[in-house]
């Protein structure tokens, strides 16, 4: 049976990757999709990993209905045999109603990927309403690391290194971003309530956090 999957993950644990190789893997055998993304680091209406991996997409707007646009690109006599939604956290809720549509009255798999909450810790709405909908939720099982070595659990939004908890919910940036700049960090749970990251921590050097190995000595 046609599934509404949604593939969950803090930032920076592959989820794009996994979207292109699913396409890559599907395109291979054959089949044909449509690719919905929005807000791609990349840029308008493309698909990329930070592995430097990048295709194609339909950008998604505020009003677009995505159930309407995959019925009219068949009424035109295009193919379409599944569905790839990235950064599916940003979608409206009404339009994740829609997805689902697309697996109950079209007969077509929908794979979802995106991040589960923002960098409040607050669940995105249309991540929100995927975790209430999905056929299937999987955890991907590529951990993104905190600097401390730690499983990174949450998004964390910095500026100049240091760690921020008011604003907009959506604030396009990336993990990595120079000094001064918006950018993103992940962090384990401690240190995200801690509001530590690399840069506030000094994690050049060996942090106290950081527990040492046995028959190790500093």
């Amino acid at each position: 049976m046609p599934e509404l999957v949604f593939f969950s993950g803090t930032m920076d644990c592959g989820k794009s990757t996994l979207a292109l190789q699913i396409v890559h893997n599907r395109t291979a055998r054959g089949l044909q999709s449509v690719i919905f993304t929005r807000d791609d680091r990349a840029g308008e209406g493309k698909l990329s990993s930070r592995l430097g991996l990048v295709t194609d997409a339909v950008e998604v707007a505020d009003a677009m209905d995505l159930y309407a646009y995959v019925v009219a690109l068949i009424s035109r006599g295009g193919r379409v045999d599944y569905v790839v939604v990235d950064e599916a956290q940003f979608l409206a809720p009404d339009q994740i109603d829609q997805l689902a549509r697309v697996v109950d009255d079209l007969d077509l798999d929908v794979y979802a990927f995106g991040i589960t909450t923002d960098f409040r810790t607050r669940l995105f709405p249309g991540s929100q309403r995927l975790l209430e909908l999905a056929d299937r939720v999987e955890a991907l099982q590529v951990e993104a690391l905190c600097w401390c070595g730690a499983r990174a659990t949450h998004n964390a939004r910095t500026v100049g290194g240091v760690m921020v908890v008011e604003g907009a919910q959506v604030v396009i940036g990336d993990v990595g971003r120079a000094t001064g700049e918006t950018g993103y960090e992940v962090l384990c749970r401690r240190h995200h309530g801690r509001r530590m990251t690399r840069a506030t921590a000094g994690a050049g050097v060996l942090s106290p956090d950081v527990l040492p190995v046995p028959g190790v000595r500093a």
